[in-house]
C-alpha cells in the first residue's frame, strides 16, 4: 500500500492504518463518510471501568427485591451443592469404603439407599434453586434493559440537530443493538455466574478447610496467582474489546448508508469501490475480534492447565496423608471434589471475560450518548402563551463551526400574515435562516425576537410546537397516509386529514391507492413516487395550525403542472401565517411580500418582485435565466 493511500485512510478513519490487501483507494467521501471518519475516529483515552460498572448496577437497583431474591437463590443452590459434596464423606467411609469385615450387607445397603436419598433431595433443592434463580435474574435483566433502552432513546430526543449531523444512523442504531444486545448477554447469564461462583469460591474454602487444613491450604495458596493472572489478561482485553465496539460501530454505519444511498452509489458507478471500503471496515473488525477474543480467550485454557495442576498435587499430598496420617477416603474424596468445585467458579468466570468485556464497551458507548449535552433552554424563560409571527432578525451571524461564518449581519423582518422569500445560488445559507428560526442551532451574534420576546427566551418545545416545516428531503413514518398527515397535528379529525389532502393536492393520488387514505405506507413511502411523497408531507403541514410557516424548496419534487395546484392551495393555508419561502423556482416566491437574495451568507439585494426586476441585479439575472431555459 503506497504512502498516499495509507495517509488517506488514516485522516478519514482516525489514524489506523488501511490492511495490505486493500485493492484501491478509498478516499471517496461515500453516503456520510466525512461524518463518519470525523465522529467514529478510533482515537480515545482508556474509559472508566468501576464508573461504568456503578452506573450498570444503579438499573440493577431499580429491581433490588427480584434481584436479592435470585441472590437467595444463588446462595441457596450453592450451600446445597457444597453440602451435598460434604455429604458423600460419611457415604464413603461408612457404606462404600473396603472393610474386611463387612458385616451385615443389606444393613449397608440400606443406609447406603437413605443416604442416597436425603443427597437427592438437596440435589433436588439445589437444582430448584438455580432453575428460580435463572428465572427471576432473566426478569430482572430484561427489565434493566428496557428502561436502558428508553432512557436512551429518551435522551435522543433531547439532543441537538449537530449531534445527529455529526453521527451517522448506523452507529446510533449500533447502540441500541449490538451494545444493549451485549448488555443482556452479561444481565442474563454472566452476573449471576460471577455473584455465584463468589459464593461458591468463599463456601469452598470453609469446607475444605474444615475437612483438612493442609489440602485447603494448598488449593487456597495458588489462589492469588490465578487471581494476577486473570487481572493481567483483564487489562491487556479491555481496550480490545472498546475497539472492537467501536469498528462494529463503523461498519453498521457505513453499511446502512450505502443501503440507503444505492441509488447514488449505482448512479455513479461506485460498486467496487463501495466494497473494497466495506471489505476494509469488515476487516479492521475482523482484526479487533480476533485480538479481542485472542486475549479474553486465553484466560481459560490457562487457567483450566493451572487448576488441573492444582487438583494433582492436592491428589498426591492427599494420598500420602491417606498412607502415613490415616487421612480417611471419604476426606481425601471430598478434598478433591472442593478442589475441582474450587477451580470450576474461577474457570467459569475467566470463560465469562469475552462477554464482560463486550459489556463493559457496549454500556461505555450507551452512556456516552446518556452523557452527551442536551438541548437547554434559558433559566429564565419569557412566559408566552401565544405566538403571532412577528420575527424580527437584527445583525445576525452565524458558523456552524467557529472558522467558518455562514451568515453575516442578517436583518429583515416579517409581520404575521406576510410571505417572506429566499432565493440565492445553492450554500448561500437560505436554510440556515430557517434552521436558526427553528432553534435547530443557536445563533452566534445580533438578535431574533418572535413577538418582540428574544428567541432564546421562549421554550424551544413551544417555539417549535408553532412552526410548521416541509423539507425538500421528505420523511414519511412507517402507517397509514391518514396518520402521516395527521402526524401535524394529532387531534385533527378525518374530515381535517382530507381537507388538508386537498389543499395540497394530494386527494387525488391518495384516493386511487389501494386502500386509500387506510393504506400503509412502509419503508419512508417507497410505494410511492417522490412528488406524492412531497404531497403527503405538505399535506402535514397544512393540518397544522402553527402560526409560522417553513416551505424549504417545497416544490422541487413536483412537476410544474402539480406546483401550480399546489401553490393556490398553499395561498390559503398561509393566510394569517408568517411564512418564510425558499425556492429555486423563482414562480413560486414571485407573490411573496418581501424577496431576500442572498449570496455567500449575506443579503445584497431585498424587495418586492416587480422592485428586484427592476434593479437588474442579481435577481433579475436568475429570472432571465429561467425564462432562457423554458
Amino acid at each position: 500500500m503506497n504512502s498516499q493511500r495509507a495517509e488517506r485512510l488514516q485522516k478519514k478513519y482516525g489514524g489506523h492504518s488501511a490492511p495490505q490487501n486493500t485493492k484501491k483507494e478509498l478516499n471517496i467521501a461515500g453516503p456520510g463518510g466525512r461524518n463518519r471518519g470525523m465522529a467514529m475516529g478510533m482515537t480515545g483515552k482508556p474509559k472508566d471501568m468501576k464508573k461504568t460498572i456503578v452506573r450498570l448496577v444503579r438499573y440493577l437497583a431499580h429491581e433490588r427485591v427480584m434481584f436479592i431474591v435470585a441472590l437467595c437463590c444463588a446462595l441457596i443452590y450453592t450451600m446445597a451443592s457444597l453440602a451435598a459434596s460434604y455429604m458423600l464423606r460419611p457415604l464413603i467411609n461408612e457404606f462404600i469404603e473396603y472393610a474386611p469385615e463387612p458385616g451385615d450387607m443389606a444393613a449397608r445397603l440400606a443406609g447406603l439407599a437413605k443416604g442416597l436419598m436425603v443427597l437427592a433431595c438437596v440435589y433436588g433443592a439445589a437444582v430448584l434453586s438455580q432453575w428460580l434463580q435463572q428465572r427471576i435474574m432473566l426478569s430482572v435483566s430484561q427489565r434493566s434493559l428496557c428502561r436502558m433502552r428508553k432512557e436512551l432513546f429518551d435522551k435522543l430526543q433531547t439532543l441537538p440537530l449537530q449531534y445527529f449531523d455529526n453521527n451517522p444512523a448506523g452507529d446510533i442504531m449500533s447502540r441500541f443493538t449490538n451494545d444493549i444486545d451485549t448488555i443482556g448477554e452479561m444481565l442474563n447469564t454472566t452476573l449471576i455466574k460471577i455473584i455465584s461462583g463468589a459464593i461458591t469460591i468463599v463456601g469452598t474454602i470453609f469446607f475444605m478447610l474444615y475437612t483438612n487444613v493442609i489440602l485447603g491450604g494448598i488449593t487456597i495458596v495458588m489462589t492469588p496467582v490465578l487471581i494476577f493472572l486473570s487481572k493481567m489478561i483483564v487489562k491487556k482485553g479491555r481496550g480490545a474489546y472498546a475497539r472492537q465496539q467501536k469498528v462494529l460501530g463503523m461498519l453498521n454505519g457505513f453499511a446502512q448508508e450505502t443501503i440507503t444511498g444505492q441509488k447514488v452509489v449505482k448512479v455513479f458507478g461506485h460498486e467496487e469501490i463501495a466494497t473494497d471500503e466495506f471489505n476494509y471496515l469488515n476487516e479492521q473488525l475482523c482484526e479487533a475480534q480476533i485480538k479481542a477474543q485472542f486475549r479474553a480467550g486465553i484466560m481459560g485454557p490457562i487457567t483450566h492447565q493451572l487448576c488441573n495442576m492444582i487438583y494433582a498435587v492436592t491428589a498426591c499430598v492427599g494420598g500420602l496423608l491417606v498412607v502415613l496420617r490415616g487421612f480417611d477416603i471419604g476426606g481425601l474424596t471430598i478434598s478433591l471434589n472442593y478442589t475441582r468445585q474450587f477451580n470450576r467458579p474461577i474457570n467459569e468466570i475467566s470463560m465469562q471475560v469475552n462477554t464482560i468485556f463486550a459489556a463493559l464497551a457496549g454500556a461505555e458507548r450507551v452512556f456516552e450518548v446518556m452523557d452527551t449535552e442536551p438541548e437547554k433552554d434559558e433559566e429564565e424563560l419569557a412566559e408566552v402563551s401565544e405566538i403571532k409571527g412577528h420575527i424580527v432578525l437584527d445583525n445576525v451571524s452565524f458558523g456552524y463551526t467557529p472558522e467558518v461564518t455562514v451568515l453575516h449581519n442578517i436583518s429583515l423582518y416579517a409581520k404575521p400574515g406576510q410571505k417572506i422569500a429566499f432565493v440565492g445560488s445553492t450554500g448561500a445559507g437560505k436554510t440556515t435562516v430557517t434552521n436558526l428560526l427553528s432553534r435547530f442551532y443557536d445563533i452566534k451574534e445580533g438578535t431574533i425576537t418572535i413577538d418582540g420576546i428574544p428567541i432564546e427566551k421562549i421554550s424551544r418545545g413551544f417555539l417549535r410546537s408553532n412552526i410548521a416545516m416541509v423539507l425538500q428531503e421528505t420523511h414519511l413514518f412507517t402507517g397509514t397516509v391518514r396518520e402521516n398527515i395527521r402526524y401535524g397535528r394529532l387531534d385533527a379529525t378525518d374530515e381535517e386529514v382530507i381537507e388538508a389532502a386537498k389543499v395540497a393536492s394530494a386527494h387525488s393520488f391518495i384516493t386511487h391507492l389501494e386502500n386509500g387514505y387506510d393504506t400503509l405506507l412502509e419503508n419512508d413511502g417507497a410505494n410511492l413516487s417522490q412528488g406524492q411523497r412531497q404531497l403527503l408531507n405538505i399535506a402535514r403541514a397544512a393540518i397544522s395550525k402553527a402560526p409560522i410557516l417553513i416551505l424549504d424548496e417545497a416544490t422541487s419534487s413536483v412537476d410544474t403542472r402539480t406546483e401550480r395546484h399546489i401553490e393556490a392551495g398553499m395561498d390559503a393555508i398561509m393566510q394569517n401565517r408568517t411564512t418564510f419561502v425558499i425556492a429555486h423556482r423563482l414562480s413560486t416566491v414571485r407573490q411573496s411580500n418581501a424577496i431576500m437574495v442572498l449570496e455567500h451568507g449575506r443579503i445584497i439585494e431585498r424587495g418586492n418582485h416587480e422592485e428586484l426586476l427592476a434593479l437588474n441585479g442579481r435577481y433579475a439575472d436568475l429570472y432571465n435565466e429561467i425564462i432562457e431555459l423554458d
